[in-house]
């Protein structure tokens, strides 16, 4: 299974998992003309399994998945919908919440209950947040992958939910300092703060300090561009992973950032290599 985070950040949210010929992406929160252009790129590269070509229109997604209603979760949805005919899976409350497109191809589930969409298996378990939230772990029988974004705090059970997952996408939105420092009004800070906010560096950390071996890629997500920097949330993480052996990234607000579930052959505790392709400007 090769992931493609396309874009992390409050602009705008996609993460792209394929795997034997199945193309699902996380969250519509860029349009068509940038996810073609970012997987164009990655396939020039090439870095994107099973393509050995850069054409668009061969990376369709098959399907959506949907996490939660913010606008830069699901708010090109819609055009995915009617431009694509593609199915977008969504939760019930998500459904009520977004304008998802022609409601013939939506499709519900359970923000407890796997389902499947061809050879990928999806795993959803409810996130504290300010609109209804699910975590995700992708699953192509044999890889498995966790995204873990747009929370207040860890929830009893996440931990075990993304325990042995060989990749970890999981957020790390603000560094405390800065946004108490920083220029946002009052009742967006306690928002943030909240237990239905987003997730600190430091409530990052504590995570990443309990995880149990067998992970070997994280990735941090959703940094923000104004309440933190790369460097702060990579230092607290790193400390936070000293001596469990896995490779430490921080997704960009625009990739794409190409991970493979997969280590090295021969080296299964060695750190995967991983490629952050060259920024979009004004995309």
């Amino acid at each position: 299974m090769q992931i493609t985070i396309i874009a992390s950040g409050s602009g705008g949210n996609a993460t792209l998992f394929a795997s034997r010929g199945t193309r699902v992406l996380v969250d519509a929160g860029v349009g068509p003309r940038v996810l073609a252009q970012c997987l164009a790129a990655a396939a020039t590269a090439g870095c994107t399994s099973g393509s050995t070509s850069s054409s668009t229109s061969d990376w369709t997604p098959d399907a959506i998945v949907v996490t939660h209603a913010h606008a830069d979760h699901v708010g090109v949805a819609a055009r995915y919908n009617k431009k694509h005919k593609i199915p977008i899976y969504a939760s019930e409350a998500t459904a009520r919440a977004a304008h998802l497109g022609d409601p013939e191809r939506v499709r519900l589930f359970s923000p407890r209950e796997p389902f499947a969409i061809g050879a990928l298996t999806f795993s959803p378990r409810p996130l504290p947040h300010d609109a209804a939230q699910v975590a995700l772990v992708v699953d192509d029988g044999a890889r498995r992958a966790a995204l873990v974004t747009d929370l207040g705090e860890v929830p009893p059970g996440l931990l075990e939910h993304v325990a042995g997952c060989d990749v970890l996408m999981l957020e790390s939105n603000y560094d405390e300092d800065m946004l108490d420092a920083g220029p946002y009004p009052q009742h967006l800070k306690r928002r943030i703060l909240s237990a239905r906010g987003h997730l600190s560096n430091a409530q990052a950390c504590a995570l990443l300090a309990a995880l149990p071996g067998g992970t070997h890629t994280v990735a941090l997500m959703h940094l923000s561009e104004n309440n933190n920097r790369p460097d702060l949330a990579l230092a607290a993480a790193r400390d936070a992973l000293l001596g469990k052996r896995a490779r430490l990234l921080a997704a960009p607000p625009r990739g794409p950032l190409v991970l493979d579930t997969a280590p090295p052959p021969g080296a299964a505790r060695a750190p995967l290599a991983a490629r952050q392709l060259g920024l979009f400007p004004g995309m």
